[in-house]
């Protein structure tokens, strides 16, 4: 297959190095707007700087505004793309992107890796199998390190609609149940550029299901032991936690500590997970399977953040009708 990747910062490059290993991936052809950076990539991984829409597939991972144009560009050509969450900064252009996929038939997979990570696989199937009992409760953890850049935050969309989003998707996706309320609440106890751009650097929030399962989350981007990233499931039965490997960044206060380094950031955890998800994108492309991780997906998510956000910011329970009515 050709291939073309837009976008070469972070997780750019790291799709450039998996693309560019991939068997089914004879040519790679990258672009990015930093034309120098974009030189040294394809240098690096030997592939050629290019119009990325000039290929079979694509994969976009360029800031977030530039996300819904892209997509709808593809579509208009036809050619099956990966794009990186979130579709688009709003419900609105969410819905728009969603339209153009539906008219065009084009397939379009929205990045949520957790999906293709091995525990969180484990523990829907170890749910859905029975393993567990009737699920009462979920607990969520998703703490970075260490803040993002400045710059990033003001475009960022909140803590909610740019880092929970995965929490919300996977939490769809492993109990096969929808969200009906949120109560969010957040802090800022670190630097002022986040309070400065309407943000909070730790969060919480109580979610209930359509069940009235009861799920529980906490978010930081100040976690000081490394990337924390877990989800407990407790049943009737047994309790399983996504997680809680030899590196999960806790100690025990009885002396329990894992054996590993913690885990240092979100790509290092989750590398493996996505050189999975980039595996099922060229398959769909190929017309072998469906994309597990569809623009509809992405719009539950986003919804859910809404919800979230709206929910901080008014001191109140929100329930999912009021955003996405």
């Amino acid at each position: 297959m050709r291939v073309g990747l837009m976008g070469l910062g972070r997780i750019g490059a790291f799709h450039a190095a998996t693309l560019a290993a991939h068997p089914r991936v004879g040519e790679l052809v990258v672009s990015d707007a930093d034309e120098e950076r974009a030189a040294q990539v394809a240098a690096r991984f030997g592939a050629q700087v290019g119009d990325a829409f000039d290929a079979d597939a694509v994969v976009i991972a360029t800031p977030t505004a530039t996300h819904a144009g892209l997509v709808m560009r593809a579509c208009a050509k036809g050619v099956p793309v990966l794009c990186e969450k979130p579709v688009a900064p709003s419900v609105t252009e969410t819905l728009q992107v969603l339209e153009a996929v539906r008219q065009s038939g084009t397939v379009v997979h929205i990045g949520f890796q957790r999906r293709f990570d091995a525990g969180y696989t484990a523990a829907r199937e170890a749910l859905h199998g029975g393993e567990l009992g009737a699920l009462h409760r979920v607990h969520m953890v998703t703490a970075d390190p260490g803040p993002p850049a400045p710059g990033y935050v003001p475009l960022s969309g909140g803590i909610f609609r740019d880092c929970h989003i995965h929490d919300f998707d996977i939490l769809r996706w492993v109990t096969g149940r929808e969200v009906e309320s949120v109560y969010a609440t957040g802090a800022n106890r670190g630097a002022a550029f986040f309070a400065e751009a309407g943000d909070v650097d730790n969060s919480a929030a109580l979610l209930t299901l359509d069940d009235d399962t009861l799920v529980t989350l906490q978010g930081s981007r100040y976690n000081g032991g490394g990337y924390d990233v877990r989800m407990e499931l407790a049943g009737t039965l047994r309790t399983q936690v996504v997680g809680l490997d030899p590196r999960a960044p806790l100690t025990g206060a009885e002396g329990l500590q894992p054996p590993g380094e913690p885990w240092p950031d979100f790509a290092t955890r989750f590398e493996a997970a996505y050189i999975a998800e980039l595996g099922a994108f060229l398959a769909a492309a190929r017309g072998e399977r469906e994309s597990p991780c569809t623009v509809e997906d992405a719009l539950a998510a986003l919804y859910v953040a809404e919800a979230a956000e709206l929910s901080r910011r008014a001191g109140r329970p929100v329930r999912l009708e009021e955003v996405s009515g």
